[in-house]
């Protein structure tokens, strides 16, 4: 049966995307480059007349002038013919970076199989164990409004934002970030360098934890694999890593 890949709008496999979703049923790290516009392709694939699979490439923002493939995606019932989609689906797109979150598993072989150089950007991280570390003395303060955040939650975009004071000084900032498939969240934080190594980012990131679930959101997280002391803290605030975003290319 010939495979056929033609050039699509997301809404044409928006099926196809929602069990793609139920499958990772994780924080997908690149989910909201479908809602930016200009900043993505999306291709359907096809195997004689049935839609099999689809494929995503970005093309704008950090990937300006470097196509690089994001999602690849095929039904169970046609993955025999996984390879031979891929390879129609790279011809088509003429793109030779891919960017892939490697619990991803079909697009995780087709990485490995394919591609050189490969490298990690980010190790992912998962929340599985709640935590009662102490405050110390630390107490948070909330800078965004609940209007603010609960319009973000709605739209998939934006932030919340807190302060983390000790002693009445500014000891560290925290955000949760709503720009991916819900109901997941991603954290971020910094503790300023005088209150460093004293379990304050910990603690910070314990009560974004406790934060994000009372905002109905499912809390997530990342770090350069080199970035050992972010590492360990997320660690000790309950998450446990389950994913790299993971680089290649593809020679021509």
């Amino acid at each position: 049966m010939p495979i056929h890949v033609a050039l699509t709008v997301a809404p044409v496999v928006r099926s196809l995307r929602t069990r793609y979703r139920q499958e990772m049923n994780c924080q997908i790290v690149k989910d909201s480059i479908h809602t930016r516009a200009g900043w993505s392709l999306t291709y359907a694939l096809g195997i004689d007349e049935a839609l099999a699979g689809f494929g995503t490439v970005a093309i704008a923002g950090p990937w300006t002038g470097k196509p690089t493939i994001l999602e690849f995606y095929v039904l169970p019932e046609h993955r025999a013919r996984a390879f031979d989609l891929f390879e129609a689906f790279v011809d088509a797109s003429g793109a030779r970076l891919m960017e892939i979150q490697s619990n991803d598993t079909v697009l995780a072989v087709m990485l490995h199989t394919y591609a050189r150089d490969i490298w990690s950007e980010k190790i992912v991280f998962a929340d599985q164990l709640t935590t009662t570390l102490p405050a110390n003395g630390a107490v948070l303060q909330q800078l965004t409004s609940d209007k603010e955040i609960q319009l973000s939650i709605a739209e998939r975009a934006g932030q919340a934002e807190w302060q983390l004071q000790v002693d009445d000084q500014a000891a560290g900032s925290g955000s949760i970030l709503f720009h991916y498939n819900p109901p997941y969240c991603d954290l971020a934080m910094e503790i300023a360098e005088p209150f460093r190594r004293r379990g304050f980012g910990a603690y910070l990131v314990q009560e974004l934890k406790r934060l994000s679930y009372e905002l109905g959101s499912i809390p997530a997280a990342r770090c350069s694999p080199e970035n050992r002391p972010s590492r360990k803290t997320l660690q000790k605030a309950g998450f446990v890593p389950y994913a790299h975003i993971l680089n290649g290319s593809m020679p021509r």
